[in-house]
């Protein structure tokens, strides 16, 4: 089937053209991977006609993070997933391993030009084009991000890759080499416009009219793209990716409603019930996890791995052309809290919090009393005042009453003057677990 003619398919009708592709992942994978072939084994799939077509890839088990770290040891340093020797492997990433021993993410060359072409079409769709400069905040060469940094050269772009950690020097490229767009966390984007504020710097007059946002949440929360596109005088859009499957699997066109699937024909991804497991269809308004399955890989490829990504599915062609389903994360799903039975997203409080205006500056923190999902009312949420901002007594009050209301969660809601809350230069943390018993 051509692809003009794919396109014109539904969604679900769409992803089963690859069929052949996948069933020859999973020959490979039975072949080449001690992990899937063992894992498969124990669910009664001896081979690719066992496992049946993309149709069937529901009744296949999960691949969870803990279990490709537990499949590590002294012989197999990246995992009894590797599937390739390592004589192929033309590149290795890391992650940071802040939990420990980081884990390792081989790519071979044809890997590694698949990841390019993912990456080149989410920036695409972000209206990144050839001759544009850009500066970049995220410190990428060791982590999957660094196939960013191929991406950008495959565009052509004018690439100014400063790093994480240097405010100073970041916003003096952006004053002497005036790059008309911005890459950062959507955090750290605030940030620098505080930063910039205090120093008589009027980040909205300067060259950048468009800000590329990834790492997080919170590109897509209305108040917080709000606050970042007021205060830059630039348009935001956000990209999503993972780092096991690809960097940048998805990317927000102009038009701001979700990011566009961007990994069509080199992984194939579902949406799930998170509680149940259940295949949900990718239908407008839909909520779910994302799963992702590989296409076409030889290093390291996964079956149906948890993303553990909560996302809002926005479907239908979109008014840019693209037909490819769009997403808005909505939060991780192991970030969830569970007061008295109601879930909630941290950076739910936070979108609802924003919308009180420039009587709070936007940043908050959520400092759980138990170490645990299931947390007994009220959850305290601590709320930083806008800056110079006098707010009315009765603040607390209204803000928690509209937590409750929208997010049905009863909260203790305590203000604290500008700038007593951290800020990052990279990913921000919302929870903040240290007075939790």
């Amino acid at each position: 089937m051509n692809p003009a003619t794919a396109e014109d398919l539904p969604w679900h009708e769409r992803q089963l053209t690859a069929d052949p592709a996948y069933r020859s992942q999973l020959d490979y994978l039975l072949g080449n991977s001690l992990f899937y072939r063992e894992k498969l084994a124990a669910a009664g799939v001896a081979s690719a006609e066992d496992a049946g077509g993309l149709a069937d890839i529901h009744e296949l088990p999960f691949t969870e993070k803990d279990e490709l770290r537990a499949s590590r040891d002294e012989q197999h340093p990246i995992g009894k997933h590797l599937a390739a020797p390592m004589e192929d492997v033309v590149r290795v990433y890391s992650t940071s391993g802040t939990t420990g021993t980081p884990s390792y993410i081989p790519l071979t060359a044809d890997d590694l030009s698949a990841w390019i072409e993912i990456s080149t079409r989410s920036y695409g769709a972000s209206g990144l084009t050839s001759g544009e400069r850009m500066v970049t905040t995220y410190n990428a060469g060791p982590f999957v991000a660094g196939v960013t940094l191929d991406a950008f050269a495959e565009i052509g772009v004018c690439h100014i890759p400063v790093g994480a950690g240097n405010t100073e020097r970041l916003m003096t490229a952006v004053q002497l080499l005036k790059p008309t767009v911005l890459g950062c966390t959507p955090s750290y984007a605030l940030h620098l416009a505080e930063w910039a504020l205090d120093r008589g710097i009027d980040t909205a007059s300067s060259a950048v009219n468009k800000i590329l946002v990834a790492g997080e949440p919170g590109g897509g929360e209305p108040e917080m793209r709000k606050r970042i596109e007021e205060a830059w005088g630039a348009k935001v859009t956000e990209a999503m990716g993972i780092g096991d499957i690809s960097v940048s699997l998805w990317g927000e066109c102009h038009e701001q409603n979700g990011m566009h699937f961007s990994g069509e024909g080199f992984v194939h991804v579902e949406l799930i019930d998170p509680e149940t497991g259940a295949p949900l269809p990718f239908e407008d308004g839909a909520e779910g996890e994302l799963v992702y399955t590989h296409l076409r890989h030889r290093a390291a490829p996964l079956l149906r791995f948890r993303s553990r990504d909560r996302v809002r599915v926005a479907a239908g062609t979109c008014p840019c052309g693209r037909t490819t389903p769009r997403v808005r994360c909505i939060g991780r799903t192991d970030d969830l809290l569970i007061v008295r039975g109601v879930n909630v997203y941290p950076s739910a409080i936070r979108d609802v919090v924003g919308r009180f205006g420039h009587v709070v500056s936007g940043t908050v923190s959520i400092r759980p009393k138990a170490r645990a999902v299931k947390q007994t009312p009220p959850l305290p949420v601590t709320v930083e005042l806008g800056r110079d901002a006098r707010p009315e007594e009765d603040l607390a009050d209204r803000i928690r009453t509209r937590i409750r209301d929208e997010l049905l969660v009863t909260t203790e809601v305590a203000l604290v003057p500008f700038g007593t809350l951290p800020r990052t230069d990279y990913k921000s943390k919302l929870v903040d677990w240290s007075q939790a018993d």
